[in-house]
Order: structure tokens, then C-alpha cells, then sequence
């Protein structure tokens, strides 16, 4: 496919673009691979979608899926990427056990990555306490949110600096934090 100059300022657009560009009723692999390129190049690789997303995006708009073409490019994309299934899943942090339980997880992996001498490993770790950190201040400034579960996720983003900033002693300041005066007034009926 020629290099066009993409009129789209959204990724989800982009996709909607290339895809009218190519000019075709059904989408397989070969579609599939321009969408993902045009992404890529637009956007950076952190942006690309697994073939399946991009596929079910496009039948929303009233693509025709070639089904078995999609499947395997996605089975294919799944396992290139050896962080895929690792980083599947471990950020959850609906209340303070399940935060706790995944900054152990990212601790872990860190650990393993930085035995190994893993960079990119590492990163992925790094941007996924980040991405947790973010989210977690996100639900806490929406004012359509209780006001404790507010509080909660301003508490849980703080326990995500602390682990991104000093990893190796956040077990210890957990403990110290969540025995604290000023944490269970604050939270007790939740650590009941």
C-alpha cells in the first residue's frame, strides 16, 4: 500500500481511514497489516493493537471479516510477543489487598527481569505501575465516583510512587503505612 498523509488525528480513525483506503468489503491479514503499519508509523509501536481488536473495530464499521485470516494473524501477533502473557492480568486494584497483591507481582517481575538483565522487561514493569498509578489518580479527580472510593484510589497512586520510587523498601513502609493511625481512621471498614 503507497504511503499516504493519513487525515485522521485518532488512532481509531487512522484505522477507519486506511482500511476505506484499501478499498475493500472483507478484512484478513493482508488489510489487517496496512491498519497495523499505518498505526505504527503514525502513532509508535506502543499504539498497535492486536490483529483481533483491530479486526472487531473494523466489523463495527461494517467490514466483512475473513475469520480463519484473522485468527491466525492473531495467534501469530500473541505469541511474538514473549511479555504478552506475563503482564496479562496483573494490575488489579479494585480495593487495598488486590493493589498490595499486584505491586508484589510487579515486584516480582522486576526482580526476575533485573536477574536477567531484561531492559525491555523492566520498562514493561515500570509502564505498567505507571499506567496503574495514572488510573488510579484518574478514578480519583472523577467527581462521579463516592467520595471513598476517591480517597481509596488517592491512597493506592501513592502506594504506586512509593513502589516506582524505592521498590526495594516498599514491603516494609506498606506494613508500617497500613498499621498506621492516620490509615485505619481513615480506612478501617475496609480492613476490617
Amino acid at each position: 500500500m503507497k504511503k499516504s498523509e493519513w487525515k485522521s488525528r485518532t488512532k481509531r480513525d487512522l484505522m477507519i481511514e486506511v482500511w476505506e483506503e484499501l478499498d475493500c468489503e472483507s478484512v484478513g491479514a493482508r488489510e489487517l497489516e496496512a491498519v497495523t503499519e499505518a498505526v505504527r508509523e503514525r502513532f509508535g509501536e506502543g499504539a498497535v493493537e492486536s490483529p483481533a481488536a483491530t479486526a472487531r473495530l473494523l466489523a463495527d464499521e461494517g467490514a466483512e471479516l475473513r475469520h480463519a485470516e484473522v485468527l491466525d494473524m492473531d495467534a501469530r501477533w500473541r505469541t511474538q510477543d514473549p511479555y504478552e502473557a506475563m503482564f496479562r492480568n496483573v494490575v488489579k486494584f479494585s480495593n487495598f489487598d488486590e493493589a498490595a497483591a499486584t505491586i508484589r507481582r510487579l515486584e516480582n517481575l522486576r526482580r526476575q527481569f533485573a536477574r536477567k538483565g531484561d531492559r525491555e522487561g523492566l520498562r514493561r514493569v515500570n509502564e505498567a505501575a505507571l499506567k496503574a498509578k495514572r488510573r488510579a489518580q484518574m478514578i480519583a479527580r472523577n467527581a462521579k465516583v463516592v467520595e471513598r472510593k476517591r480517597e481509596e484510589k488517592v491512597e493506592m497512586a501513592e502506594w504506586f510512587t512509593v513502589w516506582l520510587n524505592q521498590p526495594e523498601i516498599f514491603e516494609d513502609w506498606l506494613a508500617l503505612r497500613r498499621r498506621s493511625k492516620e490509615f485505619r481512621s481513615r480506612f478501617e471498614k475496609e480492613e476490617d
